[in-house]
């Protein structure tokens, strides 16, 4: 049974030494390729957000057609829902300035 452990701790070490090398020097290159992809993660974002809010409001629309005396409560849950989805666009922009700048 030891012996087996051994192997196996053994095969670990000699795998995992990889792990422990210096990585490569940040280029220009990288830092272009980190600004080409924040732009598509924006975009990303954006897209989303337009999508569930234009859902959000054409489903808060229909509601408060079908039941005019809840239009206070889903006026309030519209409200809510639209500034969480936002916030989405929001903290990509805000870790696009974090990584990029």
């Amino acid at each position: 049974m030891n012996v087996k452990l051994f192997l196996i701790l053994l095969a670990l070490f000699v795998f995992a030494s990889p792990i422990f090398a210096q990585g490569p020097a940040a280029s220009e290159s990288h830092l272009q390729w980190v600004a080409i992809t924040s732009g598509f993660s924006m975009a990303i974002a954006s897209a989303g957000c337009g999508l569930a809010q234009a859902k959000a409001t054409a489903a808060a629309a229909e509601g408060m057609g079908r039941n005019p005396g809840a239009a206070a409560a889903i006026r309030f849950a519209l409200l809510l829902g639209l500034v969480l989805i936002e916030s989405l666009a929001l903290y990509t922009l805000v870790i696009i300035f974090a990584k990029v700048v």
